[in-house]
């Protein structure tokens, strides 16, 4: 999917918006439904999550989104680390605890690059 290219004059809340506004129309043009966005833990030193979708299915899909402007030291995808994941997982945990029953879940990435929305179904597993 194309979409337009951020204007330099914009801050990195705003691209990073940006990305996220992609990525959420990318998921819905998918079939998955909008269940959470910038889900945050509670206090210092947990986690977020971009995006949580629920997929057709009834599996809930965390969705980390990543935008870079270049493919240089592994893209955007690739700036998802060990460290960042078990983040994603804390926070991802966090928010299950919530649920009165554990649907079946998934660790998704889409990077948006150079103009390109990318979804990386199942990028990683909880650690």
């Amino acid at each position: 999917m194309e979409i337009p290219r951020q204007v330099k004059s914009s801050t990195t809340k705003q691209s990073g918006d940006a990305a996220e506004d992609a990525a959420l129309a990318y998921l819905v043009a998918q079939g998955l439904r909008l269940a959470a966005r910038n889900y945050r833990t509670p206090g210092r030193g947990g986690g977020e999550i971009d995006l949580i979708m629920r997929a057709p299915d009834g599996t809930l899909v965390f969705v980390e989104v990543r935008q870079r402007a270049s493919d240089s030291f592994g893209g955007a995808a690739g700036s998802v680390g060990t460290r960042k994941q078990r983040r994603i997982v804390f926070a991802a945990r966090h928010y299950l605890m919530r649920l009165a029953v554990l649907p079946p879940c998934r660790f998704d990435v889409v990077s948006v690059q150079a103009g390109r929305v990318t979804w990386l179904r199942a990028a990683f597993d909880a650690l």
